[in-house]
């Protein structure tokens, strides 16, 4: 018996997005309080983000991973048990924009959890004793992370990219990270870790203007003073040789590649985010259905758009058997010219407009997505409602105008690319597509 196969049903229109309640309030000390309603569990999701912009790399990190390992009056041990009491966690991390502070408590938790937050901000004191035991810690990692080829082809690419920009480095060395001592870590504390330009974002079950007078109540003596420091703006991707770092022996290459972006609120970002949904943004879209689905020349190539304070890119990164690395090159070159000159299909495009709408949604669908999304915002001057807006950008785009994003921002002669592989076997046929030079 012969069955016949049923078309798929169309897809139902995009549904408007629908903002949360929300207030806001910016206390004596510069800090600004946004505080969203998200009922759905009795929990609060907190996400402190403070200016951290060229900072020392390593104490920065040393700052980051030995935050909460003690107070004058609370030892590290105290402060999880403390944070336990309110079924709650703490930590933090940093990068070349910001100190992220992130963490979530029982609803009926955030004065207590907020009350602990602002003791480790007042008066956090690096034991030396846990300052030692993380330095070692964070040593094993880089020196893991150092060993590992997405992160040598990254730091290669960040190199070649910013120049002498701050970007360009963002891991320090093992021994910049064996120098750090606990009284470097109280100075720069004391110096860059201040409420004026930070941003505390508080995402649950509460009513939110009430929320705000606790978070005032609590935090609204935190000290005010500190250094403001800005970053230059990044320079834009140049394109040039092929970068071909070796990595003798390497049974894989780890291609890399930038392309000029614009920020969020430029009007071409959501053309340049459809564009590169299209190329290789997503599952289905080109550049994975032709090196991975057609070729099988690698698993898994993907490209986004990455947004810092300084700077919009398009980055791609893929992983390929030496073997392919030329081939694997040449299709990506060809896939991002394709897209330069031949618009996507009607039924392409409204895919990619799918996809990204309903991600817009399931990135705000949980509290702690919802929190992470507003406090990324207010890092670039947004706020929530940048959402409508932008969604209304995305159903409208045209295919032209997806087309003439491409044209400007994806063409393969403007790329940045970077190879980390075995020189020795795949320079010749990197070096038949494109000039190269040697690290």
């Amino acid at each position: 018996m012969t069955q016949t196969k049923r078309p798929l049903p169309a897809l139902l229109p995009a549904a408007p997005i629908k903002l949360p309640t929300e207030a806001e309030r910016q206390l004596t000390n510069g800090l600004t309080v946004i505080a969203i309603r998200r009922p759905a569990v009795p929990l609060v999701e907190v996400r402190l983000r403070v200016p951290f912009a060229r900072a020392n790399l390593a104490r920065g990190a040393m700052l980051s991973q030995t935050l909460f390992s003690g107070t004058e009056q609370l030892s590290t041990v105290d402060i999880a048990a403390e944070l336990q009491m309110v079924g709650g966690g703490l930590s933090a991390s940093v990068d070349p924009d910001r100190l992220m502070i992130s963490g979530n408590s029982l609803a009926a938790g955030l004065t207590r959890i907020l009350e602990i937050l602002g003791e480790v901000l007042d008066g956090a004191a690096y034991p030396s004793d846990e300052v030692s035991t993380e330095r070692d810690r964070l040593v094993d990692n880089i020196q893991v992370a150092k060993s590992q080829p997405s992160h040598l082809a990254r730091e290669a690419l960040l190199r070649r990219l910013y120049g002498r920009h701050p970007y360009a480095v963002q891991t320090p060395e093992p021994e910049q990270v064996r120098a750090v001592r606990p009284a470097q870590l109280r100075a720069l504390h004391a110096e860059r870790v201040h409420p004026a330009g930070a941003t505390l974002v508080l995402v649950g079950d509460f009513q939110p203007k009430r929320a705000l007078d606790t978070a005032e109540a609590v935090l609204g003596s935190w000290n005010g003073g500190g250094k403001d420091v800005t970053l230059p703006t990044a320079p834009g991707p140049e394109a040039g040789p092929v970068l071909l770092v070796d990595r003798p022996g390497s049974v894989q290459s780890s291609l890399r590649i930038a392309l000029p972006g614009v920020p969020r609120t430029h009007p071409d970002h959501a053309a340049l985010q459809l564009a590169n949904l299209v190329f290789g943004g997503y599952f289905s879209s080109r550049w994975v259905e032709n090196i991975r689905e057609d070729k099988g020349y690698t698993y898994g190539p993907h490209s986004v758009v990455d947004h810092s304070a300084a700077g919009s890119v398009v980055l791609a990164s893929a992983e390929v058997a030496t073997e392919v690395t030329g081939p694997a090159l040449l299709e990506t070159l060809y896939e991002l010219g394709r897209l330069a000159t031949l618009p996507p299909g009607e039924e392409e495009l409204e895919q990619a407009r799918q996809y990204v709408l309903g991600t817009l949604k399931l990135g705000m669908s949980t509290q702690a997505g919802l929190a992470s999304l507003a406090s990324t915002y207010a890092g670039f001057g947004l706020r929530l409602d940048f959402l409508s807006s932008y969604s209304e950008q995305l159903a409208s785009v045209t295919r032209d105008e997806v087309a003439a994003a491409a044209a400007k921002y994806l063409a393969p002669s403007g790329a940045v690319t970077v190879i980390l592989g075995d020189a020795e076997k795949i320079e010749a046929p990197v070096a038949a597509l494109r000039e190269v030079e040697l690290e």
